[in-house]
């Protein structure tokens, strides 16, 4: 029997476990990139240019989120949270599937690549539809007050679904090189089926979001959420995607570029980098409600600045503690860094959830969301291999990058606190006026 109390737990722990999966999926393609897909799809005798080549194609999940943003907000609004998340967690069970029976380059010439490209893109559909239902069903549950934290756990699938990833691949990282590029690589795409199952079974058992049953129930749904939310809340929509940069571009900064850094720049094995990253994501998984929980105590919008600021000064302290080559001191580096990345994403989920009223607010932090993160997180290892190539390993244009990602985090964040402070009073669930400006 559900209770009043059991059902806002149960809800925060099928979007943890939801969003688990979908991370898991979206970063073993992540991990893929950075270690075999660039030899499998884009052979080539520039290791450089095999890399960007695959990283290229990571940054294509990234393209399809805004518009998928677009399209699942829509939907999400009109016909409820629940049947996205399910159709989102089939869409991105099958591309990833997929991806671990594609035949590469060797065994199908163009069509390999061709396929990676396609099946990458639904996976950023997927991704891009799914998040924002994830944060609603948890946020939309949350008991009166505790909207930053119960959203915090969707955000914790991240770091979850990353650590299942990289167990996956320290494992097949164990082999042979010439098992892991025949057939090792596919084992952790083709999991992808059986956690899709798992995860399904569990949002069956999760009611639909009180805040939109009970806009439903009043007739209230907007006809165009996606008209009304870029009409109205188009302000919010630029400064939320802003603030949401470092914690996007950020991450995939740490955990994916920096595996290709260290390995071709310092000459550091694969299996050393990827224990390091499963240590800071350990960090990482515990900080956060941590996190969630001190921003809720000190004021969402007073935490989120000061941490966006924080941000900009953490790359000079890592990448001086990277370059020793040392395991401890490296963990410690990333960990640095990760830890505040880290705390601005755990919290900035439910904080641009409330600037959005419940009609538009689907599209709304789907729209931003996908939109920062489309813009920063698929492009962020693309660049920040460019410019080791061009800086010949140096690391400070590499820092410098990563600070303006967090500048523009934090420009984001003060732009969408005083939009929220100036229409708090007007803000309700369930009134299409609140959000007007």
């Amino acid at each position: 029997m559900t209770t009043p109390t059991s059902t806002p737990r149960r809800a925060a722990a099928a979007a943890f476990i939801g969003t688990t999966i979908e991370f898991y999926d979206f970063y073993i393609y992540a991990f893929a990139a950075a270690l075999v897909l660039g030899q499998l799809f884009f052979p080539s005798d520039n290791a450089v240019l095999s890399t960007m080549a695959a990283f290229a194609t990571f940054a294509v999940g990234f393209i399809a989120r805004p518009f998928a943003g677009v399209v699942f907000g829509h939907l999400g609004d009109r016909l409820g949270r629940k049947k996205m998340l399910l159709f989102t967690m089939v869409l991105m069970g099958v591309a990833t599937t997929c991806i671990g029976l594609l035949p590469t380059y060797a065994q199908a010439g163009i069509w390999g690549p061709i396929g990676l490209v396609a099946l990458r893109f639904l996976q950023g559909i997927s991704v891009g539809g799914e998040w924002g239902g994830a944060v609603l069903m948890a946020s939309e549950h949350a008991p009166k007050g505790r909207k930053v934290f119960f959203a915090s756990f969707a955000q914790l699938g991240s770091p979850a679904g990353l650590l299942l990833a990289l167990i996956a691949f320290r494992a097949i990282s164990e082999m042979d090189q010439q098992a892991l590029m025949s057939w090792g690589w596919r084992v952790p795409f083709l999991l992808s089926g059986v956690l899709m199952l798992v995860g399904l079974a569990i949002r069956f058992g999760v009611p639909e979001s009180p805040e939109f049953a009970k806009v439903k129930e009043q007739k209230q749904t907007s006809k165009s959420p996606v008209r009304d939310v870029l009409r109205h809340n188009w302000r919010q929509i630029l400064f939320a995607a802003a603030a949401v940069t470092i914690g996007s571009g950020g991450f995939f900064f740490t955990n994916t570029f920096m595996i290709t850094y260290v390995t071709q720049y310092q000459g550091i094995s694969k299996s050393t980098i990827l224990d390091c990253l499963f240590l800071v994501t350990i960090l990482q998984f515990l900080s956060q409600p941590c996190s969630a929980l001190l921003a809720e105590r000190f004021g969402e919008g007073r935490f989120l600045k000061w941490v966006a600021a924080l941000c900009m000064l953490v790359p000079y302290p890592m990448f001086l503690l990277v370059q020793t080559g040392n395991l401890v001191y490296m963990t410690a580096g990333i960990a640095l860094a990760v830890l505040l990345l880290a705390a601005l994403y755990s919290a900035i989920a439910g904080y641009m959830a409330e600037a959005f009223s419940a009609q538009v607010r689907y599209s709304g932090i789907s729209i931003a969301y996908q939109l920062g993160s489309g813009l920063t997180g698929g492009l962020t290892p693309l660049i920040g291999t460019y410019l080791a190539g061009q800086f010949a390993g140096q690391w400070l244009p590499l820092a410098l990058f990563f600070s303006g990602l967090a500048l523009m985090s934090l420009v984001g964040v003060i732009g969408l606190a005083h939009l929220r402070d100036k229409e708090r009073h007007t803000l309700s669930p369930c009134n299409p006026e609140a959000v007007t400006l």
